[in-house]
């Protein structure tokens, strides 16, 4: 069985070299010639002054005294063999020690999960752009949201960043409309839905000017309901219904990334128009204003809007701007009963079924159905 290194091929080549250099600098060398000679040399003349002298023979085997300054290498030494062994395995740890520490100094996240304890968590590789409808909901997800990964034990964590997450297809012409006129209708609608979800003024709480600035004004009954939901909002005009909003003395976001899923499509319309359906996810991580809050929770906002464009060559309406046939909304953890015009992320671990729950209990990941049209229950998110 073979195993791939963790450690990149650059690394290993160069430990690899100084290794081999090192071995070639310690390595055993044979002496030379002239060294022989002067040994030779010296026990010759110390053999003769023995005999002159009388002393002591050498003992077979003892070592030669060798001139001052000359020092020999391993193969003139007796060394012991596990004293040997012992210095081999240290070398090889030397090694590994120095590999560690040059990868640390380029991530070391990644030297640290190799110790024992460490945690080299990955996250899931983000989800390709949804094309068509899911065929069931997402499977759980493990960990729970932090300061740090606040997507953490959610599908959202796999979701798109904002408005890359609002994939737009590929235009072709329909009923009167040209190829043209198409992608500039999906491109407004992008925008509306960027501007009314995901624009940090509007999330915070502002008025969406950009998003109101892209209705079509000849759609007067739409504009002046907006204004109205967002000067006077309640139960009967919500600005929630057009718009995602926080209250920003309640609420902050963490981090500056929404999470966004779904998809885009269009078709003919009424009298040769062009008709785009969007149907998107939008996931908020959110912690409390008051300073030093480490608690994490998120809302969830499912978006259901049409929009259609007609030729103004042909009809009284004004060119590039979008008039809303339909929109619907669903959200997760936002307090019912509430019409301020604002969502209301509740904090805690405790149950999400509110005390007048009326709806069934609904996974708001699950992109699997059409977004339930009945309007005004509040129910329970079996997940957030």
């Amino acid at each position: 069985m073979t195993s791939e290194s963790p450690l990149p091929d650059d690394i290993w080549e160069r430990f690899a070299q100084d290794t081999e250099r090192s071995i070639r600098e310690s390595a055993p060398k044979e002496p030379s010639a002239r060294a022989r000679m002067v040994t030779e040399r010296l026990r010759q003349q110390d053999e003769k002054r023995q005999k002159e002298s009388g002393g002591r023979k050498w003992r077979k085997g003892a070592a030669p005294r060798q001139p001052d300054g000359w020092r020999t290498g391993p193969a003139w030494q007796e060394t012991n063999g596990r004293a040997a062994r012992k210095k081999r395995v240290l070398g090889g740890i030397g090694v590994v020690a120095a590999a560690a520490v040059t990868v640390f100094v380029v991530n070391p996240g990644m030297v640290v999960s190799w110790l024992p304890g460490g945690s080299h968590k990955k996250t899931a590789a983000p989800l390709p752009a949804e094309t068509a409808r899911p065929t069931g909901a997402p499977g759980a997800a493990s960990g729970a949201p932090t300061l740090s990964r606040p997507f953490a034990g959610s599908p959202a964590e796999q979701y798109a960043d904002g408005a890359a997450g609002i994939v737009v297809p590929e235009a072709a012409s329909v009923g009167t409309m040209s190829k043209e006129q198409v992608a500039s209708a999906l491109a407004a609608t992008k925008d509306f839905l960027v501007a009314a979800n995901l624009d940090p003024a509007t999330v915070r709480g502002g008025r969406p000017e950009a998003a109101i600035a892209l209705v079509d004004p000849q759609q007067g009954d739409v504009v002046s309901e907006m204004n109205t939901a967002l000067s006077k909002p309640d139960r009967n005009h919500d600005p929630l219904h057009f718009f995602s909003r926080f209250d920003p003395n309640e609420v902050k976001m963490v981090g500056d990334v929404v999470k966004t899923r779904g998809r885009m499509t269009f078709k003919e319309g009424r009298d040769g128009s062009v008709a785009v359906h969007a149907d998107y996810t939008f996931v908020y991580p959110l912690t409390k204003e008051a300073e030093g809050s480490r608690e994490v929770e998120r809302t969830i906002v499912r978006r259901v809007v049409d929009t259609e464009v007609l030729d103004p060559g042909r009809f009284q309406v004004t060119a590039g701007k979008l008039t809303l046939t339909s929109f619907q909304v669903n959200f997760a953890n936002s307090g019912c009963g509430v019409y301020d015009g604002f969502l209301h992320p509740e904090f805690g671990t405790r149950s999400r079924q509110e005390p007048d729950a009326t709806g069934s209990p609904v996974d708001p990941y699950d992109r699997s159905h059409e977004l339930d049209s009945s309007g005004g229950q509040c129910g329970t998110a079996t997940r957030t």
